[in-house]
C-alpha cells in the first residue's frame, strides 16, 4: 500500500484491532463466549453493530495481506494492523505479542453492546461501566481515549461530527468528517491539549472526551498527559497492548513476539 494512501487509513485499523478485542467481559470465563481478541470482527452479524460503522474499509484494506499470508490469523492481524498504526503515526513502540486463535464461525460472534457509546447519558460512568468489565482501569480509560488524537468522525456513520472543517475539507483520501487534532494522522498528546484549551471549535470534542477533565479521577491523568507526552506515550503502550490480548488465545500459550529470534 503506498504510505501516502495508508496513511488515511490509521485510524480506521486502530478501530478495527481495538473493536475486535474490545468486546471481552472479564466475567466469562469460556473461550470464546467471553469475548475478545479472536478474530470475529470478520463476520457479518459483528460488523453490522452500530459500534463498528466503517470497518468494511479497514477489513477490504487488509485482506490481500490475509490472502497473501494466509498462516497469519485474523485476530492477530486485525492486533498488529492496530499497532503499527499507532507506531508509523509517530506514536510509541508497542509490547506486542502475537498467535491469537481465530474463531470459525459467525455464530462464535459476540453480542452487540459491548462497546463504548460516544453519547451517553453519564459520560464517565458509561466508560467505566464498559472498560471495568473488560478489566481496566481509570488511567488505562484515559491513556487509550488518547488515540483519538488519530482519526476523525463522519456523521452519516458514527452520528457524530461535522461533514467538514478545514483540517479535513482537503483530505487526505476521502475529504470530509470532523477530526480531533488538527494533525489528525500524527500521534501525539494534542488531543488533551486540545480538549483542555477548547480554543478551535472546528475541533471534535465528544461527550466521553469531556468527560476526561470533567471527572476528578480521569482528569489527574488527563492533566498529566497534556503536560508530559512521554508519559502519555509510556501510559499508553502499556494499555495498547494488554487491550490486545483480552479475551485472546494463543497458540504456543504464552505467545510470541515478532522481536523474538525464533
Amino acid at each position: 500500500i503506498p504510505r501516502c494512501r495508508a496513511k488515511t487509513f490509521y485510524y480506521v485499523q486502530v478501530r478495527l484491532g481495538w473493536h475486535d478485542s474490545g468486546t471481552y467481559d472479564k466475567n466469562i470465563e469460556e473461550w470464546p463466549q467471553r469475548g475478545g481478541a479472536d478474530g470475529s470482527l470478520r463476520f457479518d452479524p459483528e460488523l453490522s453493530h452500530g459500534a463498528n460503522a466503517g470497518l468494511t474499509n479497514a477489513l477490504k484494506l487488509i485482506q490481500p495481506i490475509k490472502d497473501k499470508y494466509p498462516g497469519i490469523t485474523y485476530a492477530d492481524l486485525f492486533q498488529l494492523a492496530s499497532a503499527t498504526a499507532i507506531e508509523e503515526a509517530g506514536g510509541p513502540k508497542l509490547p506486542m505479542k502475537y498467535g491469537r486463535v481465530d474463531i470459525t464461525a459467525p455464530e462464535q460472534c459476540p453480542p452487540e453492546g459491548r462497546l463504548p457509546d460516544a453519547g451517553p447519558r453519564l459520560p464517565a460512568e458509561h466508560l467505566r461501566e464498559v472498560f471495568y468489565r473488560m478489566g481496566l482501569d481509570d488511567k488505562e480509560i484515559v491513556a487509550l481515549s488518547g488515540a483519538h488524537t488519530l482519526g476523525r468522525s463522519r456523521p452519516d456513520r458514527s452520528g457524530w461530527g461535522k461533514p467538514e472543517t478545514k483540517y479535513t475539507k482537503d483530505g487526505p483520501g476521502e475529504p470530509g468528517g470532523q477530526s480531533w487534532t488538527a494533525e489528525w494522522l500524527k500521534f501525539d498528546n494534542s488531543y488533551f491539549k486540545d480538549i483542555k484549551e477548547q480554543r478551535d471549535q472546528e475541533l471534535l470534542v465528544l461527550p466521553t472526551d469531556a468527560a476526561l477533565f470533567d471527572d476528578p479521577s480521569f482528569k489527574v491523568y488527563a492533566e498529566k498527559y497534556a503536560e508530559d507526552q512521554e508519559a502519555f506515550f509510556k501510559d499508553y503502550a502499556e494499555a495498547h497492548a494488554k487491550l490486545s490480548n483480552l479475551g485472546a488465545k494463543f497458540d504456543p500459550p504464552e505467545g510470541f513476539s515478532l522481536d523474538d529470534d525464533k
